[in-house]
């Protein structure tokens, strides 16, 4: 699927300084939303905001009853499109300036790159981002590459750049194979119960580290099109020894490792490596998707399509078709100033967007057998995954019966996304409540199935928690394990709750987990969101639709904590260096969604008629846009928390409309159904 603009809602914001792409206020900075003021009478200009709300949401629907916004995270995804068209010969003028031109518009004033909106320069992102630009014709004497690569050096040059970067240069000679980790395809063959077996690692990092396996140990060359020496601190000297850890701690041991599977790389038996890239290769393919893609993201996409072209098959083998061709839906095209800009999307995301749609709409007030929410119905039952996936090796036995997060993609179903899913089901009265029903109890069974050993849950495996990937020189690139998170787990739970399962054993023991992960603060921390709003935000209305009442003290805590870090003007936020650094948490201009999360939280503990939830109501509909929607430059989701950030384009209407459905409206209508049923 091919987007023109934001699903509808006019072209994408740039996000670079053109946009305003400014260092974010110190924490604790109070700030004003832009739009209308709210009415005195808070619940009037609440009732008058949803209607807006819902009237813009329903337009945005698919006919075949999905939503979708775009999926923005930062340029190495386009930079990194434009070095993979180089790499195999398939470039083509218009879509190189039509990047180059979205590239270039997100280039900050001071000649970096961030990889979120306000955020500091990255230097691997503005390395990618350079290269992209020379590609595209760009000169070195050019004021902004000029910028560029001094800011670059002074960062200490490629040679302190993560290593995807340095592979990517490496394909083209501007870098040494050798001075790059080691990543033997004899990995494959490693089993399961193996310490750094392919299914220790999480699986976007799975899919990306099994292609890479072929490319490190094919070390390919292609022709530089023109030198970076102007990236390198010293030329001469452009990758100097760094200093090994003492041997008996685990990064000296790697690093050691590392050392012995280079001379092994000189040394590998021909017969068994080639049985390895065979064996990888077959892994590869046999994960391809039905729409051609890999697990429904450009990334591990982009490295198969580079092995397989390693291993011999042709552009124009039927994989390799249908991978190209599915690269080319990660791309959104719009117009700016006239001229076409083309922004590649790491994935997308339907089922998430339908979901939490769905629920905004039903909360919203929206008919249960409106034909919107019929629509999303039909299309989220036809996308249930009912095959085993990479998920099966640690739950042999288990039924499938989850969601997935894309169009595409039943080789890897998520816990997150089925249990949204469920609970938007639930808000709907299906003319066929059989089939509903049944979806719905193969959604909890494995669900239920996918609960790690502690009582939690994360996002795509059980019990992927191995300590030994992230100590790899190679996995530099962010999280690269899925352990169980607050967030994850507490959407199980509020879909526990709702399916009458509240104080079913494993429902338990997931709230006895929750209620440990607490903070000192009060929060709870954000794996897939930013950060301990998105987290307080999903495990607070968990807790109370679990049975919790508003009085037990960890829902205090909670709710003292939201009151203490409310901004100024009403709203919520939280800038993305909460990850990092602890005087950022909680702070940050006002966004829509976190406003929306934090007012999610209170209203769950009963506090929907306190001055805070009050005032952040009013801020929501004082910030609203004249069609119904709501502006939101900041990235609010998070891919891998500080390394990887994400700015869902949908985020800005579903949850403010689920916030403020639910200042109006009250209880959702799907606990008062289901959690009536017992445990």
């Amino acid at each position: 699927m091919t987007a023109t603009t934001d699903g509808g809602n006019g072209p994408l914001r740039a996000s670079g300084a053109a946009a305003g792409n400014t260092t974010a206020p110190a924490p604790g900075t109070a700030t004003t939303a832009t739009g209308p003021k709210a009415p005195a009478d808070v619940r009037e200009a609440a009732g008058k905001a949803v209607e807006r709300a819902v009237d813009h949401l329903l337009r945005r629907q698919d006919a075949q009853g999905w939503w979708k916004g775009d999926l923005e995270t930062n340029v190495t995804m386009d930079a990194e499109d434009l070095l993979l068209r180089q790499f195999l010969g398939i470039q083509d003028e218009r879509t190189t300036e039509a990047s180059a031109r979205f590239v270039r518009g997100q280039q900050r004033e001071d000649g970096t790159w961030a990889t979120f909106y306000g955020g500091p320069g990255e230097l691997s992102t503005t390395i990618e981002a350079y290269v992209a630009l020379r590609l595209a014709g760009d000169r070195t004497d050019d004021p902004h590459m000029l910028r560029a690569a001094a800011w670059i050096r002074s960062r200490g040059g490629i040679a302190a750049s993560r290593v995807f970067t340095r592979i990517w240069l490496a394909l083209f000679g501007w870098w040494k194979w050798e001075d790059l980790p080691e990543l033997p395809p004899e990995l494959i063959f490693l089993p399961p119960w193996f310490p750094l077996n392919i299914y220790d690692f999480g699986q976007w990092a799975r899919q990306t580290i099994v292609p890479l396996t072929v490319v490190s140990a094919k070390r390919p060359v292609r022709p530089a099109p023109f030198p970076l020496e102007e990236l390198h601190t010293d030329p001469d000297n452009p990758c100097p020894p760094k200093a090994l850890a003492r041997a008996r701690s685990w990064d000296g041991f790697f690093q050691r490792a590392d050392k012995a599977l280079h001379l092994y790389h000189k040394v590998a038996p021909r017969r068994l490596r080639r049985t390895a890239m065979n064996s990888a290769a077959r892994w590869i393919i046999e994960r391809q998707e039905n729409d051609g893609c890999w697990g429904g993201i450009q990334p591990p996409a982009v490295y198969s399509v580079i092995a397989l072209r390693l291993l011999g098959y042709d552009l124009e083998h039927p994989v390799m078709r249908a991978g190209l061709e599915s690269l080319d839906r990660f791309a959104v095209w719009y117009e700016q100033d006239g001229l076409p800009v083309r922004m590649i999307e790491a994935c997308q995301s339907p089922v998430w967007d339908t979901c939490l749609a769905t629920i905004a709409l039903a909360d919203a007030g929206l008919p249960a057998d409106h034909p919107a929410l019929v629509r999303a119905a039909d299309w989220m039952l036809s996308e249930q995954v009912v095959r085993p996936g990479d998920w099966s090796v640690r739950r042999p036995g288990l039924t499938p019966g989850g969601w997935a997060f894309e169009f595409h993609n039943d080789n890897y179903p998520d816990i997150d996304d089925t249990a949204e899913v469920v609970l938007a089901l639930r808000r709907v009265r299906h003319p066929d409540p059989e089939r509903l029903d049944a979806a719905v109890e193969r959604g909890v069974r494995w669900s239920l199935g996918m609960q790690s050993r502690n009582g939690a849950w994360g996002a795509f495996d059980a019990d992927n928690t191995s300590a030994f990937p992230n100590r790899l020189p190679f996995c530099d690139f962010g999280e690269v394990i899925d352990p169980p998170s607050a967030d994850v787990t507490a959407h199980v739970v509020e879909m526990l709750a709702y399916e009458g399962k509240a104080g079913h054993p494993r429902t338990r023991r997931a709230i006895e987990w929750l209620l440990a992960e607490q903070e000192p603060n009060g929060a709870w921390f954000g794996r897939w969101g930013v950060n301990h709003l998105y987290g307080t935000g999903s495990v607070v209305p968990a807790l109370t639709a679990a049975g919790l009442p508003g009085s037990h003290p960890a829902v205090r805590r909670a709710v003292a904590w939201l009151e203490s870090v409310q901004n100024d003007d009403g709203g919520w936020g939280e800038d993305l260096r909460s990850y990092r650094e602890e005087k950022w948490i909680g702070h940050g201009p006002s966004t829509a969604s976190q406003t929306a999360w934090a007012l999610l939280a209170l209203i769950a503990a009963g506090e929907q008629d306190g001055r805070a939830a009050r005032r952040g109501v009013a801020w929501l509909a004082g910030a609203q846009r004249a069609d119904g929607s709501w502006d939101e430059p900041q990235f609010t989701g998070t891919g891998f928390p500080w390394d990887f950030s994400i700015n869902y384009h949908l985020y800005r209407q579903v949850f403010p409309l689920t916030a403020l459905g639910r200042f109006v409206h009250g209880e959702p209508p799907a606990a008062r159904a289901h959690t009536r049923k017992g445990g």
